[in-house]
């Protein structure tokens, strides 16, 4: 387990910056938001953790990003492998941990001002934190708000159902939306207690691309000449979420206890349009296509030991509970109810100073409770199509009642060895299981943001793998050489498959079925630094990463695209300007039914300056992605399905401007 950290504004307004980290992508949304990948996984393989609590969204959703101000993230940690002993199932595939401001040494009244711009969507942002240090107290708040315009691809046509559509001016008509957060924190540090609290709320609201939404209508899709108005179809999503944490040292012991509750809720908005000749629109709410409402109480408590220098262990127990409400016109997940326990045992032992032992283990238990849900206007509209009861069963039923019971043990142990005072090797194997989500479990209708059929299957069991990662690491005055490989098999990966088979219902194009296997995951990365003198800088990063389905003897469906990073920088105190290329190799490696995508290389600059200005220091980053306006395709984007490419050029600036003043 490798874990890699990111200071603060690199990851400003998306979580696709996060990129530069061999082995870590995104699956980029267009309008500004992203989901991270781990070595090939993602959605609820990949646990984002804010103020020690996980982050419970509608983490499956691939047409939305993650519901954090990301103008508040100090600076991420990213572990790369399976992370389950710490954060449960979900963190098969690593961890993005989301740091806060750090509390100032001393008495202090500080803060920041932040703004940032986009020109691909047109995007102008803007927070401002205010913090307060006094003794043993710390108060923070903090207010953000975006507004962003449609977004600009380098194409004039895309395809939805094998249709060819229209791309007027260069933008995705009604791709547009803003965002408002705020958060308030309070923390209280003395020698052997520590508390924090903290509460906070997103809103975000985006349009959908109106050509792919529903019936596709190219009257629709004509320019309106307003860049940043939001129209029928749109979603929205407020996420609200209060924890705090506890510490309280005790000799030898740290007593550490979580608490966290979420309230997310999110609603996808269309004009009522219906497929079914006797169906009518509801007296409430018409437009309302989608609605969730996800509410999830979660608490650890974990009890660290260290008895000696050498050796340290954590025992901890974690319970969480979650309930699930759907509504809306239309269908895609039913209501459910979810509870999980778990209890684990972690240690380090340092058998010398060049030789080192950590590892645990972990039970989880988790039980799913979900409801049935059966859908009339489909059933009379396939009976009136001639369909087969076998058919009209099928389908009208969107979801059964289904309770299942599922338990498992993880663990993991680690090895370290220095070398030499430069050089050290690190071996990590462990095994880890996830338990199966309720969308895979019992998903079943046509899911617009994506463009697609998506259908799950109650029988689903566990997933189950194992993992062996083993790292090099060099670091010198002038060089630092990472290369690391890891394999990952899994005895049942769950998976989103094209079935190649054409959905029975009006405008759904291709079923998506989840579906488990054998499969293997493996890899390489490689980071490379040179400090070629002073003010010379020279980076290289790269990462190559294979699937396979065992039983079918082809690959996974949507893996990630071979990379090379290249990077050079030039630096003093005060200013700094980099030159990027990226290479981006061919995916041909494809399930059955999924596209190849060809590869690109692209060029990047940007550079940062300080201006000292009085008794302030503002900072001013401005960056230049796609430089050539190149048109291509991310393998991983839900958006590649309809043929819409990355961003074109996108100059971008950021102006951040601290001050503090001394108590």
């Amino acid at each position: 387990m490798k874990i890699l950290s990111i200071k603060k504004y690199t990851l400003l307004g998306t979580l696709s910056t996060i990129e530069n980290i061999p082995g870590v992508r995104a699956m980029n949304i267009g309008s500004g938001f992203a989901k991270p990948m781990i070595r090939g996984m993602a959605f609820n393989r990949v646990s984002v953790v804010e103020n020690g609590i996980k982050q419970e969204g509608q983490q499956w959703g691939a047409d939305h990003g993650l519901e954090v101000d990301a103008f508040s993230v100090n600076s991420v940690n990213v572990i790369k492998g399976p992370a389950s002993l710490l954060y449960g199932s979900d963190a098969m595939g690593g961890v993005i941990e989301l740091n806060r401001e750090e509390t100032p040494k001393s008495d202090m009244i500080y803060g920041n001002v932040s703004t940032l711009y986009r020109s691909v969507n047109g995007y102008f942002g803007g927070s401002v934190m205010l913090g307060l240090n006094k003794g043993s107290n710390f108060w923070m708040i903090r207010y953000s708000e975006s507004h962003f315009g449609d977004y600009k691809i380098p194409a004039d046509t895309i395809v939805y159902l094998t249709r060819k559509l229209p791309v007027y001016n260069g933008s995705l008509k009604n791709t547009a939306g803003y965002e408002r957060d705020g958060s308030i924190t309070y923390r209280k540090s003395m020698k052997q207690y520590y508390f924090e609290t903290s509460i906070s709320d997103v809103y975000q609201k985006s349009g959908f691309y109106p050509g792919a939404h529903g019936i596709p209508d190219i009257s629709r899709l004509e320019d309106d000449g307003d860049r940043y108005n939001i129209e029928l179809p749109y979603s929205d999503v407020n996420h609200f979420k209060g924890s705090a944490e506890m510490k309280v040292n005790i000799n030898s012991a740290i007593l550490t206890a979580n608490i966290g509750y979420q309230n997310n809720h999110r609603r996808e908005m269309s004009l009522f349009h219906t497929h079914y000749s006797n169906q009518e629109a509801p007296e409430k709410d018409p437009n309302k296509e989608l609605d969730f409402t996800l509410q999830t109480v979660d608490a650890y408590v974990r009890s660290r030991f260290i008895p000696s220098t050498a050796f340290e262990h954590t025992i901890g127990v974690e319970i969480k509970h979650q309930e699930n409400g759907s509504g809306g016109y239309s269908f895609l997940l039913p209501d459910f109810r979810q509870n999980s326990e778990a209890i684990a045992w972690t240690f380090r032992y340092n058998k010398s100073n060049r030789f080192s032992f950590s590892g645990g283990i972990r039970y989880d238990n988790a039980r799913i409770d979900i409801k049935s849900h059966q859908d009339r206007y489909l059933a009379e509209y396939l009976l009136q199509q001639g369909y087969s009861d076998k058919d009209i069963e099928e389908y009208s039923w969107n979801s059964r009642d289904i309770k299942r019971d599922f338990s498992d043990m993880s663990f993991s142990l680690g090895a370290k060895y220095a070398i030499s005072p430069q050089q050290e090797l690190l071996v990590n194997i462990g095994r880890s299981f996830r338990t199966p989500q309720a969308n895979e479990l019992s998903a079943n209708g046509v899911h617009h943001g994506t463009f697609r059929h998506e259908q799950g299957s109650s029988n689903l069991d566990s997933e189950k793998g194992w993992q062996l990662g083993i790292s090099y690491n060099m670091e010198s005055k002038k060089v630092t050489v990472i290369p690391s490989i890891f394999f990952n098999y899994f005895e049942n990966y769950i998976f989103l498959r094209p079935s190649g088979e054409w959905s029975i219902l009006p405008h759904a194009g291709q079923i998506y079925r989840f579906t488990s296997t054998r499969a293997v995951i493996a890899g390489g990365e490689l980071m490379m630094n040179i400090n070629l003198n002073r003010n010379w800088l020279y980076e290289l990063s790269a990462e190559y990463i294979y699937t396979y389905n065992c039983k079918e003897k082809i690959p996974l469906s949507f893996s990630p695209q071979p990379t090379l990073r290249n990077r050079v920088t030039w630096k003093n105190d005060v200013f700094s300007i980099h030159a990027e290329g990226v290479a981006i190799a061919k995916q041909s490696r494809v399930d059955r039914n999924e596209e190849v995508t060809g590869g690109a290389f692209l060029l990047n600059m940007g550079s940062t300056a300080k201006i000292k200005i009085g008794s302030l220091t503002p900072e001013i980053t401005v960056s230049v992605h796609n430089i050539t306006n190149r048109r291509y395709y991310n393998h991983l984007s839900y958006y590649r399905k309809i043929e819409v490419p990355e961003p074109g050029r996108n100059i971008q600036i950021l102006i951040n401007l601290p001050f503090k003043k001394l108590l």
